[in-house]
Parts: C-alpha cells; structure tokens; sequence
C-alpha cells in the first residue's frame, strides 16, 4: 500500500506540475485550483509513505520518476523535444531509481 500511495503522490505532483503554464501565473481560476489541490494531495501522500520507507529512497523515487514523467508529458502533450544528451539523462535518472529499489537493503516496507 505505501508504494501504491507514493505512486499516487507522483502522479498527483506530474499533473499539478504540468498545469502550472496554464495558470498564467495563477490568474486563472480552475487551472490554479487544479494545481494547488494535486500539490496537496501529492504531498500529503508523501508524507504518508515516509512512515514506512525512509526519507532518501523516497525522495531519489519522488524526483526520479517524477522527472521522467514531466519530461514524457512535455514531450508528448506541449511539443517540447529531447536530444540524445536529455535522454541519457533521464535514463541514468530511472536506471538510479531501478537499482535502488532492486538492490539497496535500505528499501524497507
């Protein structure tokens, strides 16, 4: 359950983080309740899954994954492009988030 809940918070913080251009700097109402109630809601289950693993695994998963997403909405839905260099990035970045949670003896649940 705690993965499922900081998957849920990831998700919740993607669609927030990606709503933000469409505030126009928070001057537009349903966009901006949009983002302020997934920014709750992301890090409220956050919160909630720092009770089982610990902070570190947590956020290297929250920013990694994270961070791939955002990329793959940009990318997708507002045209934005990626070079090679990007790319790799963001595959180290999963590749982190992979070995943590394959290999590290820290992931606790």
């Amino acid at each position: 359950m705690t993965w499922f809940l900081l998957f849920v918070a990831i998700v919740a913080e993607v669609i927030a983080t990606s709503m933000l251009k469409s505030t126009e700097g928070f001057s537009r109402l349903w966009p901006s309740v949009i983002v302020v109630v997934c920014y709750e809601i992301a890090f409220i289950l956050l919160s909630l899954t720092l009770k089982k693993i610990p902070v570190g695994v947590v956020y290297a998963i929250w920013s990694g994954v994270g961070m791939a997403l955002i990329t793959l909405v940009a990318w997708f839905f507002m045209g934005q492009t990626l070079d090679a260099a990007g790319l790799v990035g963001i595959a180290l970045i999963v590749g982190g988030v992979v070995v943590i949670n394959v290999f590290s003896k820290t992931v606790a649940d």
